[in-house]
């Protein structure tokens, strides 16, 4: 019998209102069901609402310093619970073992760096224009934070928001992907352990339309942080506009990794392999396009080729598999439904294309890592994110014209140059319309103490990681305390004439 998990609302396990359920599945097995969950909806929403203000008055009171001290707890537990929490990720999104791993570890990074942040919320001083006066601005929390976050890094991603926003002060709402449900109950379950109390952590399982949409559109809620497609995004942007709440958006990526022709090409392979097809291509920095340098496209391919053949695909539970599945049937499809048009545009297909015959993967969602060459800029492979396991290779003159393919997007996410020279490589920071940007390694490998974002329609200018999404969870105060004693006016003239 499938274990049964709940919504935790108010520091209580609870079925949803209507009790109502949803089934996880294994995605490298499809008869295995990982536990079935609420399907939640708007009272749902609104119980976790209530619950997070009430506790949002003695949270924001609890001294930062405090607040760091459960996030330290919290990386601890997530130390011991590390291979169970990789594990369990595996089961429900597919990526393999050491991939989990890292997502579980990226969490740990990001509590122990939360931790040190509670010391750490620095403020400003500053000289006032009048005498016998102080200036400051100090940072204060907001309120009851929303958090939407996606399958992908189901552990990562939502530490990414909800550390950072607990350790200002503000209490949570989450809403976890209906992919990745099990994971996202495992970390609301290690906060609790940790010491969180009732109310500042809510979590309310559902869909995207009745729960995601809900907490954004919710008058009580202050904040919204979430990560996903760009269209959704958009939406959530509009919804978020009628409360005038502050909103932070994750969005999508179309990354190119460039190879110049003096680039150490047996590097510039493992990178592409890495980013192209790890977590099956299923990430917003994905390395999506390969702009290869002329001079050495032959003699690129035909390695890339040869690599890419020998990865296994199968259960990322097994030793010696590289490419998991895709998150479910509709992924697979998507990635289908794009070889059919990078073929109709004149692609044509090096190696891959198909859902793979092996009746070992028959009862998963798996295909075949995949190359398109012949592909051209205006390609809608070259400039739609799929979110899989698909490379459209496209032939480059010069840096100058790689520069301009990369740029040619609505995204602006990640990028990746390979060259051995340092111009090039300065002149590639200063030109590519990207948040981030590698010079030889691949698109995908943020770090958890520094920013993560992207331009254009990649997001909506916010950061996520480092200390910059500190100051996306909290508020600017600022404050002037005048001891002169008597009337002082800062914005009448006082300059001598």
């Amino acid at each position: 019998m499938a274990k049964k998990f709940q919504n935790f609302i108010n520091g209580k396990w609870v079925d949803a209102k209507s009790g109502k359920t949803f089934e996880n599945r294994n995605p490298a097995n499809w008869d295995e069901i990982v536990g079935t969950f609420p399907k939640s909806g708007k009272e749902d929403v609104d119980e976790a609402v209530k619950a997070a203000r009430l506790a949002f008055e003695k949270w924001r009171l609890v001294p930062a310093p405090k607040r760091g001290d459960i996030m330290r707890k919290v990386g601890d537990l997530m130390v011991e619970r590390k291979e169970e929490l990789a594990r369990q990720m595996t089961r429900e999104m597919g990526k393999v073992l050491a991939e989990t791993r890292g997502d579980v570890q990226e969490g740990i990074d990001t509590a122990y760096y939360a931790s040190s942040e509670g010391r750490r919320l620095f403020g400003h001083t500053v000289p006032s224009e009048l005498p016998n006066k102080f200036n400051m601005a100090m940072r204060v929390p907001i309120g009851v934070a929303g958090v939407v976050t996606p399958w992908n890094f189901p552990m990562a991603i939502p530490t990414w928001k909800i550390f950072p926003a607990l350790l200002c002060g503000n209490t949570v709402v989450f809403k976890p992907a209906s992919d990745t449900p099990a994971t996202a109950t495992s970390l609301v379950e290690i906060l609790v352990d940790a010491g969180v109390p009732e109310g500042v952590i809510n979590i309310v399982h559902g869909g995207g339309g009745e729960v995601g949409m809900g907490i954004v559109g919710h008058p009580d809620v202050d904040l919204v942080s979430f990560t996903g497609s760009t269209e959704v995004g958009k939406k959530i942007s509009e919804v978020a506009a009628s409360t005038l709440k502050r909103v932070s958006l994750e969005l999508g990526g179309k990354n190119a990794q460039l190879v110049m022709a003096d680039a150490d090409l047996h590097l510039a392979l493992d990178g592409v392999l890495w980013g192209a097809f790890g977590t099956t291509g299923q990430r917003c920095t994905a390395t999506s396009r390969l702009l290869l340098h002329e001079k050495v496209f032959n003699e690129f391919m035909k390695m890339l080729v040869d690599r890419v053949a020998k990865l296994k695909l199968g259960d990322g539970l097994l030793e010696g598999v590289d490419v998991g599945p895709c998150v479910n049937q509709g992924q697979q499809d998507t990635v289908k439904s794009y070889v059919e048009i990078g073929l109709k545009e004149g692609a044509r297909i090096a190696f891959g294309g198909a859902v793979p015959k092996d009746p070992a993967l028959a009862r998963g969602w798996f295909h075949e890592p995949t190359i398109f060459v012949d592909v051209q800029p205006h390609h809608r492979i070259a400039k739609e994110e799929i979110f899989g396991p698909v490379l459209s290779v496209i032939k480059i003159a010069s840096l100058e014209e790689g520069i301009r393919v990369m740029n040619d997007t609505i995204y602006g996410l990640s990028s990746s140059v390979y060259t051995k020279n340092v111009n090039d490589a300065y002149t590639a920071i200063r030109d590519i319309q990207a948040g981030i940007t590698y010079i030889n390694a691949p698109t995908i490998g943020a770090e958890a103490h520094m920013p993560f974002g992207g331009v254009k329609q990649t997001g909506n200018g916010h950061r996520e990681g480092g200390w910059t999404v500190y100051d996306f969870f909290s508020e600017w105060k600022t404050v002037y305390v005048d001891y002169s004693g008597g009337l002082q006016r800062a914005q009448i003239d006082n300059y001598d004439k």
